[in-house]
Parts: structure tokens; C-alpha cells; sequence
């Protein structure tokens, strides 16, 4: 299961880069990247591949981080694959809390982030449907 890492931040110039920097020192790749403003403070959400060496990096810097399970799921990527994938979604009576995605041409499709209440019971169900969803090792080797 894909590791995502929350990092609460002041909202002001500079503490992206800060996270950035954090991440280059300490020899980590970030593989995603989300940020969302919430007016005074921001939440900036990471996949990257040593998470656990991120944290430490980042609690190392001042920054508050946790470790969250996301779900990382492989889709077509073309026109309609989002909607197939999420459509399955209402069957299980799931709600997608977050998530965010990208394409990646080493897998010839697209990885979507997504938070869910259950994600070991999404993951089972997703893989029932045939979606493949990819281990965090998978993840830091696209």
C-alpha cells in the first residue's frame, strides 16, 4: 500500500522549497506532490521513496508530518478510464476522501492517489474488479 506523508505548513513563500530542500538533502525522490490551501495554513501531501527517512527529515526541519495508507491505482490512461475506474466506487458504497494522480509512461497508464476510510477493503474489491493497485515498493520504481 502507497505511504503518503502530510506535512501541515504556514502558508507563506518559501516553505514549499523548504520542503523541497528537506527532501534533497536527505537523498529522497518525491514521486508526487499535492498542496492544498486552507487560507493561513497549507497541507502539502508527498509520495516519495523512502517515507519513513522523510518523516525523520522533515521533524528534523520543524515541519508536522504523519504517514498516511492511500491507495495508488493503475487506470488507462484515456479518455473515460477516470470515470470507469471510479464508477465502481458507489457499488461498495465508498466515498473518496482525497486524491490526486498522474500519468506514467513507464506503466503506460495513470496512477490515482485516493484516500479512503478502508483502504485494505478498497484494495481487495479494486483488485476483484482487475484494477492493479501497486505496492509502495512498485511506486518508487515507476
Amino acid at each position: 500500500m502507497a505511504k503518503q506523508i502530510n506535512i501541515f505548513v504556514d502558508n507563506r513563500a518559501g516553505r514549499i522549497q523548504k520542503i523541497a530542500e528537506s527532501m534533497s538533502l536527505a537523498n529522497i525522490n518525491i514521486r508526487a506532490l499535492a498542496i492544498q490551501d486552507r487560507g493561513e495554513f497549507g497541507l502539502v501531501k508527498l509520495i516519495v521513496n523512502k517515507p519513513d527517512k522523510a518523516v525523520l527529515a522533515l521533524q528534523e526541519k520543524g515541519f508536522a508530518c504523519g504517514i498516511k495508507d492511500v491507495l495508488a491505482v493503475v487506470m488507462e490512461d484515456k479518455p473515460g478510464g477516470l470515470y470507469q475506474l471510479l464508477k465502481t466506487f458507489p457499488e461498495e458504497g465508498v466515498n473518496i476522501l482525497d486524491a490526486y494522480g498522474f500519468a506514467a509512461e513507464t506503466i503506460k497508464g495513470s496512477v490515482f492517489f485516493i484516500e479512503v476510510k478502508d483502504p485494505a477493503q478498497m484494495t481487495a474489491f479494486l483488485q476483484g474488479k482487475g484494477y492493479k493497485v501497486l505496492t509502495d515498493q512498485e511506486i518508487y520504481e515507476l
